[in-house]
């Protein structure tokens, strides 16, 4: 069995559809997948949770490909005010949704091993490449940061992407101490700051394991749909999504996905047609 983290709100069901059929389509094993989800609409009216018909309808779709994968949607709306309400970060580079990984300690019943995936990942082949890497003695696995290892240490990492130890993590309280950075200090990748800062050991993989900028590369295993920043013909940042397909064809000229985002219109439609008849 393989376990999962996906974080969001209403709006990242686009991505988890795309990243969920790209990752059952390809991988063997069962997927066991927790969606992290809140309610924040005192910060703004759009940070709803992820809806329980749009979680039934993840389900259907990933038991199709095996009976025995499963989602579960866990809301952590009380545990986050207690830990993050109105914190300095909580408007931080992206959405508060980033921070509820930053829980999973305190969650009950969370597995000793979790791969946590940001929402504009698809996986390229089977993930259990990436899963069945041993990390015992370390808190987690991840990739280096495609900038901020150039301009911030060599060591800086992507935690788009985190192979996460939780009874390591336990153990020497990784968790706590970034929440505690993120309730004290505010920082610009929030997050993802607090975890550098706060490792005490981590296992560095090769970029393919989350390729932040080449999209049609035969080695990858995970592919980020981040944001990328450009030189050409000026400088300049791109951030286009797997779910916009018109976009990954004609901007981003990547083909690697057509299986997976032809399965996502298709599906797209038939979620539309269920909730107009509800």
């Amino acid at each position: 069995m393989i376990n999962i983290l996906l974080c969001g709100n209403e709006k990242v069901f686009d991505g988890a559809l795309t990243e969920l059929i790209s990752i059952t389509n390809k991988t063997k094993e069962p997927v066991n997948c927790y969606i992290f989800t809140m309610d924040l609409t005192r910060v703004k009216q759009e940070y709803t949770a992820i809806t329980d018909i749009q979680i039934r309808f993840l389900q259907k779709v990933v038991e199709s490909k095996n009976p025995e994968n499963k989602i579960t949607k866990i809301d952590v709306t009380h545990i986050y005010e207690k830990e993050f309400g109105k914190c300095a970060n909580e408007n931080a580079y992206c959405t508060p949704y980033t921070l509820l990984r930053l829980l999973a300690d305190i969650i009950p019943n969370i597995p000793n091993k979790l791969l946590y995936l940001d929402i504009d990942m698809m996986a390229a082949s089977d993930i259990s490449e990436l899963y069945n890497i041993d990390i015992n003695d370390y808190e987690y696995a991840a990739v280096r940061e495609k900038y901020g290892s150039k301009i911030i240490r060599p060591d800086y990492i992507n935690a788009g992407m985190l192979l996460l130890n939780m009874e390591k993590i336990r153990e020497t309280k990784l968790l706590e101490k970034a929440r505690n950075l993120i309730k004290t200090k505010k920082m610009l990748f929030a997050d993802q700051d607090a975890i550098f800062r706060s490792t005490t050991k981590k296992k560095l993989l090769p970029r393919k394991f989350n390729e932040q900028s080449k999209f049609n590369k035969k080695e990858t295993v995970i592919c980020h749909f981040c944001k990328r920043l450009l030189w050409r013909p000026y400088p300049h940042t791109e951030n286009y999504k797997q779910w916009d397909v018109e976009q990954v064809h004609k901007i981003l000229k990547c083909h690697a996905f057509d299986e997976d985002l032809n399965e996502y219109v298709k599906l797209k439609e038939k979620i539309g047609v269920e909730i107009n008849e509800k």
